[in-house]
């Protein structure tokens, strides 16, 4: 059978025609769709490809002192970054570190690095991943960002940057209570991490922890970002540096970053300012006052319990530390025989000396052991137990009771008061006056001297003993196994003249909470026993025979404001020695080879507390100069005058500073918000 050929043809014709059409307009339609309906999705999903967003460091907050002093505060920075990726992009490795080592030496020319940095960057910048920049350099002044510019056209991945950088404006001044920030390092980074997961309720095994670990991590790598090392910049971290923003960053079809796009609405929190209750001003006092001596001064507010000054000399610019110090300066610093680094008010632990005695004649008084006129007769020396104890003064002090033992800090009195009180109850009553303590004031470090007592010895691995009567004695004067701080000393002295209504110390009066629920209270006293020991340190300064008799005048021009006008201190003097002295080191009427005759190193600390005024007390204050000899005649008169300046200054007769919320600040000044 014949096919018709020539009626077939028209028919599939007819088939592909229609077929065609009708792909046509799907084809149409999808297109139309697409274009007209869907045009905003996907230019949305085109954006996303081509701009990556990355962390970026919020405003950190700002530090003061109680009267609105900047202490703490953030400064224009110039700084250049390396970005790898930018600067090679050959796949060899040899080439790669080749190109990246020649972009490193141009830069180091202009900037003057130094071979070591200049090594330091290359093994950074290639070590991956490439896509991330590399801090080259920091604080740059107007003229080397200028020339930056200019030249980085030429310079593959340099790209010159303008951010934010940490400033303390009053340099060494607060360098142990506020610390510095750094570039955080592998360990500040897992800190981090750490503490906003907890922060957060969340752990690395879940997806969201695993997320806010790598944002962590993306932040603190960032080149303008810094992290607390240490004092309240690393206590208050997670408040000071804020919640980060994003920047918008535009990439090419490669994904290397191509342009910085803005980003103003996706900038981050600021973090918490934070107000101290520490006086500035006292504060420098303060320092000046020692000049060259190395130690330390604590001083508190008795009505509040607020510490208007804390300070340890000698210390360094925490300036030199946020840019990072080079290794030379910083080997200076910790060899330096002074410790400028170490905290001497919150972290030195020292023997307390005669300053302990106020504890042995409150506990003797409390439990009964001794009466305020018993008597004990000092010929120079005692016998206990099987050997002689000296007191300090060689020709004795004749016949002394409670009042006059305190008031020529006769030695013989106070190992007959502790033998007669026991090392127990003497050990209540020393952490009832807030020694053996370490008090949380917000910052890093810290810690608490030793109260002994029998059990403290048992338990104690490096002596695994029972308490020996013969320790008793040694504690009586502050020797032996006793040992305070600083601060701990600030608070005994303030909670004798205070007593039980002074509220507990603390240092930061706004911006971060600082719990601190262990203080053990002073309690109640019996009658008359606070006030026989402030009487007996009244008379150390006030009356003839005193140790400290030529110091207890704060006023004597009739100069200070109402209510302080003619007022005086009452003190105690200690001096706490570093060495045992034998026998033979004394001379025939008992007297020790004197501390001017020694090296630095071997010299008694001179220690002294007080409050003032002596009849209203309202601040107190402990004194210790390292090697400084004698308390009465080295740390007393410092004593002195800084409770003279904080009559004068009176930082507790207004209230600290409340910082305005940035918005409101900033709207003020005309200025956008950070």
């Amino acid at each position: 059978m014949s096919r018709d050929w020539k009626n077939l043809f028209p028919s599939r014709r007819m088939i592909f025609l229609t077929s065609g059409g009708v792909v046509f307009l799907g084809l149409t339609a999808r297109l139309a769709e697409l274009q007209l309906f869907r045009q905003q999705e996907f230019e949305t999903k085109a954006r996303e490809v081509r701009i990556k967003l990355e962390p970026a460091p919020p405003h950190r907050g700002t530090i003061y002192d109680r009267n609105g002093r900047e202490l703490a505060s953030s400064k224009r920075n110039f700084y250049v970054t390396l970005r790898p990726e930018v600067a090679s992009i050959a796949r060899d490795k040899q080439t790669r570190q080749a190109e990246i080592g020649d972009v490193i030496e141009r830069i180091g020319k202009l900037l003057r690095l130094s071979d070591a940095k200049k090594r330091s960057l290359l093994q950074d910048a290639t070590t991956p991943p490439a896509h991330r920049d590399v801090l080259v350099a920091d604080d740059l002044t107007w003229e080397e960002f200028a020339q930056i510019n200019v030249m980085a056209p030429e310079l593959n991945g340099i790209s010159a940057e303008v951010g934010e950088l940490r400033s303390y404006p009053l340099q060494a001044a607060f360098y142990h209570t506020i610390g510095y920030v750094q570039k955080a390092n592998e360990a500040d980074i897992s800190r981090m991490v750490d503490a906003e997961l907890a922060a957060a309720g969340e752990t690395l095994d879940s997806p969201e922890g695993k997320k806010r670990a790598a944002a962590v991590r993306r932040l603190y790598k960032h080149p303008a970002m810094r992290v607390g090392k240490q004092g309240i910049e690393a206590y208050g971290e997670m408040a000071l540096k804020g919640e980060p923003g994003n920047e918008r960053l535009l990439q090419n079809a490669t994904g290397r970053v191509i342009d910085r796009l803005p980003s103003e609405d996706l900038a981050g929190k600021p973090g918490a300012d934070v107000v101290l209750s520490i006086d500035a001003e006292l504060q420098a006092i303060a320092i000046r006052r020692f000049g060259i001596e190395a130690g330390s001064a604590v001083m508190i507010d008795i009505a509040t319990g607020e510490v208007v000054c804390m300070m340890s000399t000698p210390s360094p610019d925490p300036n030199l530390f946020v840019s990072g110090i080079a290794s030379g300066p910083y080997k200076a610093l910790r060899e330096d025989e002074r410790n400028p680094l170490y905290h001497k008010a919150y972290d030195g632990v020292y023997p307390p000396g005669s300053t302990f005695k106020m504890v042995v004649a409150a506990a003797a008084l409390e439990t009964g052991a001794m009466k305020p006129e018993d008597q004990v007769s000092c010929p120079g020396k005692a016998w206990y137990y099987t050997r002689f104890y000296n007191c300090w003064r060689p020709e004795g002090h004749g016949v002394v009771n409670l009042h006059t033992g305190l008031q020529k800090s006769c030695d013989c009195y106070f190992y007959r008061a502790a033998q007669r009180t026991g090392i127990e109850e003497i050990a209540k009553v020393a952490k009832r006056f807030g020694l053996g303590h370490r008090y949380e004031l917000g910052i890093t470090g810290g810690k608490s001297g030793v109260v002994p007592n029998n059990e403290w010895k048992l338990t104690n691995p490096r002596i695994n003993e029972k308490w020996y009567d013969g320790d008793t004695i040694s504690a009586g004067i502050g020797q032996g196994y006793v040992t305070a701080t600083p601060f701990e000393l600030a608070v005994m002295v303030a909670r004798i003249a205070g007593g039980p209504q002074m509220p507990d110390p603390h240092m930061i009066v706004g911006g971060i909470r600082v719990p601190d629920n262990t203080i053990t209270p002073m309690g109640e006293f019996k009658p008359g026993v606070l006030e026989a020991v402030r009487a007996g340190m009244f008379a150390v300064t006030s009356e003839g025979g005193g140790t400290a008799v030529r110091s207890g005048e704060l006023d004597p021009e009739g100069k200070l404001p109402a209510p302080y006008t003619n007022a005086r201190m009452a003190g105690k003097s200690g001096s706490a020695q570093v060495r045992v002295i034998t026998a033979a080191e004394r001379d025939s009427r008992g007297r020790a080879i004197a501390n001017e005759k020694l090296p630095w190193k071997l010299r008694d600390h001179a220690l002294f507390v007080a409050f003032a005024p002596a009849e209203n007390p309202r601040y107190a204050v402990s004194v210790i100069v390292e090697h400084g000899g004698s308390g009465s005649s080295v740390a007393a008169p410092i004593a002195r005058d800084l409770l003279a300046e904080a009559l004068r200054i009176d930082p507790g007769a207004k209230k600290a500073f409340v910082p305005r919320p940035r918005d409101v600040a900033a709207a003020e000044s005309g200025k956008r918000p950070t």
